[in-house]
């Protein structure tokens, strides 16, 4: 999952960053809002996490331009403005959530996958697809009911495919949300990361459509 992280302190920058790796993100970080409007407008995000208070383009217009561009990845506010007219102007300029500073990672983790779960059309945090059953909190997958040894990154990307079940994802667009990029090389780790998984899920588990990309079927094999 790729998160774009919109905020001007260093030191709460770095916070963000930090504990959004550890959970398993790619992280763009924006230190301004004309950068972040930017960012979210031309690249593909599954979450952003704004701050309020930024400078050339404060963070409730960042948002309302994202929205009125047609961006529909979800919004998490965070903001040490923590009044609920602050929360009710942020949730009508198209943000999904609204959390005030100080806030503790381990929550703003848990919203952040709730909305990338929800926006998915997802209600909870287990994805059932078929014999395969993948824990976004717990960040593992099991087949047959039996255990699945997964790298991080091979975790990441049937995570994202499971996400985008029923559709085929572009290796240009797993590279995006694994690592940030999508150059020829990582296209190519793309494939033998897809070869590897296969290996352990099964070779028809995921699927390749020709010039589409990569699908995992919405109930799986």
């Amino acid at each position: 999952m790729r998160a774009l992280v919109v905020e001007d302190d260093p030191v709460v920058a770095s916070e963000l960053v930090r504990g959004m790796t550890a959970a398993g993100f790619v992280v763009d970080l924006a230190v301004n809002g004309q950068q972040a409007w930017f960012n979210g407008d031309v690249e593909e995000y599954d979450i952003a996490i704004v701050d309020l208070g930024l400078p050339r383009l404060d963070g409730l217009s960042v948002v309302r331009r994202w929205r009125e561009a047609g961006r529909r990845f979800p919004v998490l506010i965070l903001s040490a403005r923590g009044d609920w007219t602050d929360k009710v102007a942020g949730i009508e300029a198209g943000a999904d959530d609204y959390m005030a500073k100080p806030w503790a990672m381990e929550e703003l983790v848990a919203r952040v996958r709730g909305l990338i779960r929800r926006t998915a059309g997802h209600a909870t945090p287990t994805l059932q697809l078929g014999p395969l059953r993948i824990d976004t909190h717990r960040m593992t997958a099991m087949l047959d009911g039996v255990p699945v040894r997964l790298s991080p990154l091979e975790y990441r990307l049937l995570g994202y495919l499971a996400h985008q079940a029923g559709r085929a994802v572009p290796a240009t667009e797993l590279s995006d949300h694994l690592y940030g990029d999508a150059d020829t090389e990582n296209a190519n780790a793309i494939e033998a990361l897809i070869a590897r998984l296969r290996r352990k899920l099964g070779a028809d588990t995921i699927q390749t459509r020709r010039g589409f990309g990569y699908l995992l079927p919405a109930t799986a094999a």
